[in-house]
């Protein structure tokens, strides 16, 4: 994780709830809702609008993809038949013409374990190879197509073919690009979801950085007594610490009750009990622990 990312992690992590300790490890009723809210606003700040638009949709209980007897998932499956389809017709119409047969770069094990962007590129070279192929074959027929058609149009012209073969080969060259963006959207929900996962590890990790840090600190004023809510204390802190580093830290050395107040009530007598607490022994109390913090180190 680089330094950007740590930042903003740290970030949305100080905007954590002041009024109670937060422990990832405890189910709390909140946690999962709090944690959510912090996962949505990183991701808000990491990905495009149309990123989000994918990564908003739910994950957690998608099956595992089936495999086909040829080992491919569903989408791959699908688009390589679509892809024998076109091959088998450009092939057909090279042996009915007496023309060199083509040799075709893409293979099975290209979709496995699954598809990923980069085929596309050996896909669209054999596709290339095939117009090549129709157009030797058929020139006046297949240059009678607009460079721009779209697939509906594509399809119009394949069913007034009368060679089957052409047909077949039209028709399923408009499948192969279907199932490629069909494939492609799989892989980019897949992407989605590892980099989700990679965030809530992320944030996880960050979370327990934050929450260890928070309890050795109350745990060591805690340790010497002071008459202060320790845990309101640190965690205002780092709440405000966020936003400007040096002039909380300056705040908790210089006047810790800033962050909670002293508790004049639990301040001990002294002398067995002689001299009572008063209010101006929270103002040197306020002091005694600012030094204290100023020192310490967890």
């Amino acid at each position: 994780m680089d330094k950007t990312d740590k930042e903003k992690i740290d970030n949305l992590l100080s905007d954590v709830d002041d009024t109670k300790s937060v422990n990832i490890n405890k189910q709390e009723e909140d946690d999962d809702a709090q944690f959510e809210a912090l996962l949505k606003e990183f991701i808000a700040t990491e990905m495009t609008e149309e990123d989000t638009d994918v990564m908003a949709q739910d994950y957690k209980d998608e099956p595992t993809t089936p495999k086909k007897n040829n080992g491919l998932a569903e989408e791959e499956d699908v688009l390589y038949n679509a892809y024998l389809n076109y091959t088998g017709a450009i092939i057909a119409i090279s042996k009915e013409n007496n023309l060199t047969e083509p040799k075709f770069k893409f293979e099975l094990d290209m979709l496995k374990p699954r598809f990923k962007p980069y085929i596309g590129k050996t896909l669209a070279s054999d596709m290339l190879i095939g117009w090549d192929i129709m157009i030797k074959a058929h020139p006046t027929e297949v240059l009678s197509i607009n460079p721009q058609a779209k697939d509906e149009e594509l399809l119009n012209f394949a069913e007034k073919q009368n060679n089957e073969n052409l047909q077949m080969a039209i028709i399923s060259y408009v499948e192969v690009l279907i199932e490629l963006e069909s494939c492609e959207i799989a892989y980019e929900k897949r992407r989605l979801k590892a980099k989700r996962k990679k965030i809530e590890k992320e944030i996880i990790l960050e979370h327990q950085k934050r929450v260890e840090r928070i309890k050795k600190y109350t745990e060591a004023i805690q340790k010497e007594e002071y008459p202060v809510d320790a845990e309101r204390l640190v965690k205002n802190y780092f709440k405000t610490s966020k936003n400007d580093a040096d002039g909380a830290f300056k705040m908790l050395t210089q006047n810790p009750a800033t962050f909670a107040p002293i508790e004049i009530q639990k301040i001990k007598d002294r002398f067995f009990g002689l001299i009572k607490a008063k209010p101006e022994d929270g103002i040197r109390i306020n002091k005694e622990l600012g030094n204290f913090l100023k020192k310490l180190k967890v």
